[in-house]
C-alpha cells in the first residue's frame, strides 16, 4: 500500500517511528508532517493528508496530533476523507470494518509507540465489511452534497 503520514510538533518522535514501522510492514510511507519540534498547524498538514487520499492515490493516511483529534478534525473537511481517531486496537479494526476509514488518527501524547504499532497493523489489515455498512458509508457521502 502507499500511505500519506503527517503529524504536528507534538508527534514528531511518533511519526518516524510509524514511519519506520510501516516500511517493516512492507508498505509505502510517504511524510506530509513537520520534522521538528517546532510549532506548526495542525489543520494544514490533515488537509495535505486528506488531499493526498482523496486525489492523489494514496490507499490510505495515517495522521498523528497530540490526541488526534484536532488534526482528524481537519482531514474531515476534505470532500472524501472519512478520519476516526484511535486509541485502541478494536476501533483501529472497526473504523475501517464498518466506516470504511480511509485515514486513521492518534495522539502521541495519548498512546505509547508500542501501542500506536499495534493500532496502525489492526487498521492496515482491516478490510471494508460492505454490506450494511456501504449504504451507512453512502449517507456519509451524501452529507458532503
Amino acid at each position: 500500500m502507499r500511505i500519506a503520514i503527517g503529524n504536528d510538533h507534538a508527534a514528531t518522535a511518533l511519526k518516524f517511528e510509524i514511519m519506520e514501522y510501516v516500511k517493516e510492514l512492507g508498505h509505502e510511507v510517504v511524510n506530509f508532517g513537520t520534522d521538528t519540534n517546532d510549532s506548526c498547524n495542525y489543520p494544514e498538514i490533515g488537509a495535505r493528508v486528506g488531499h493526498a487520499v482523496v486525489e492523489e492515490g494514496f490507499d490510505c493516511g495515517i495522521l498523528i496530533c497530540g490526541t488526534g483529534v484536532g488534526i482528524s478534525i481537519a482531514a474531515n473537511k476534505v470532500k472524501g476523507v472519512r478520519a476516526g481517531v484511535c486509541s485502541d486496537v478494536a476501533t483501529a479494526h472497526l473504523i475501517k470494518e464498518h466506516n470504511n476509514a480511509n485515514i486513521i488518527a492518534f495522539g502521541a501524547r495519548i498512546v505509547g509507540s508500542e501501542l500506536a504499532k499495534d493500532i496502525v497493523k489492526a487498521y492496515l489489515e482491516a478490510e471494508f465489511m460492505g454490506g450494511r455498512h456501504q449504504m451507512r458509508v453512502d449517507m456519509i457521502s451524501d452529507l458532503e452534497k
